[in-house]
């Protein structure tokens, strides 16, 4: 469960274990009373099901941070091990052994806005941005004159 929280873990943990507890219930009805009790009471574990996930599906929506709430612009970078990451643009920089920008020229138009959300992995000894990558030198002994 890559990406849970701890109390998102421990949630998906207790629906589980109450979805598997619910199960046993219902065969042991089936099992041990009639059809007909086991077929009414599975109905009534239907619609209860029903309703806890339309409680949560509305509070997932409403809550700050949820699909289209206020935290809907938020920005999530992982870099691995030696890795960068950038949450905007890169434009005129040196990165890594040996690398050199000999160029003096300026800048090229102003930074990229990148609306919305963004989530960006980069893995180990990776380079990734979030915006624009220009005019940069990158890698062992490179140069950009």
């Amino acid at each position: 469960m890559a990406g849970v929280s701890g109390a998102g873990r421990a949630a998906v943990w207790a629906v589980a274990v109450l979805a598997g507890a619910a199960t046993a219930g219902l065969i042991a009805v089936a099992v041990l009373v009639d059809m007909d009790t086991a077929d009414r009471a599975a109905s009534l574990a239907g619609a209860v099901a029903g309703l806890i996930a339309l409680v949560v599906a509305v509070v997932t929506l409403v809550r700050p941070g949820g699909p289209g709430g206020p935290g809907e612009h938020r920005r999530r970078l992982r870099a691995g091990r030696g890795g960068i990451v950038a949450g905007g643009d890169v434009s005129d920089n040196a990165i890594g052994r040996g690398s050199r920008v000999t160029s003096s020229r300026p800048r090229r138009g102003p930074a990229s806005a990148q609306p919305g959300s963004t989530d960006l992995r980069v893995g180990r000894d990776g380079i990734g941005a979030a915006g624009d990558v220009r005019g940069n030198a990158i890698g062992d002994e490179s140069e950009r004159r």
